[in-house]
């Protein structure tokens, strides 16, 4: 039997406004309820299901692999709701994209600061 990530929980402090977020940026269908759960569904059959937790989020990284055409969309959202973005996960070089890999990628954070990452390259494909 193959191992693949079917789900991931997404902990947040408003679970329609970060659901629609992710949608939003990731060009994804409108997210839909399962049970308590707020659900964005990936192509490769993952879902990100959005937990409501009242208190502090602790930021995690997640990362998304889109190919070019959608890596212009995406940033062109990001800098349309005037996000800040950068090219490394340390945050230090603001406003720029990195080419790793010999693609596309940057981070940016969401509504609960968890630090996002468009990649249109694998990391280690060249």
């Amino acid at each position: 039997m193959a191992t693949e990530l079917n789900h991931i929980i997404i902990w947040c402090n408003d679970q329609p406004a970060t659901a629609a977020f992710f949608a939003g940026v990731l060009g994804r269908p409108a997210p839909r309820t399962f049970a308590h759960f707020h659900v964005v569904d990936m192509d490769n059959g993952v879902s990100l299901d959005f937990m409501e937790k009242h208190g502090t989020v602790s930021p995690q990284h997640y990362a998304f692999l889109i190919d070019e055409e959608d890596f212009d969309t995406a940033f062109a959202r990001i800098s349309a709701a005037g996000l800040d973005y950068w090219a490394d996960p340390a945050c230090t070089r603001r406003g720029e994209i990195n080419h790793n890999d010999g693609g596309r990628g940057l981070y940016f954070q969401d509504p609960n600061r968890h630090l996002l990452e468009i990649i249109t390259r694998p990391y280690g494909a060249r």
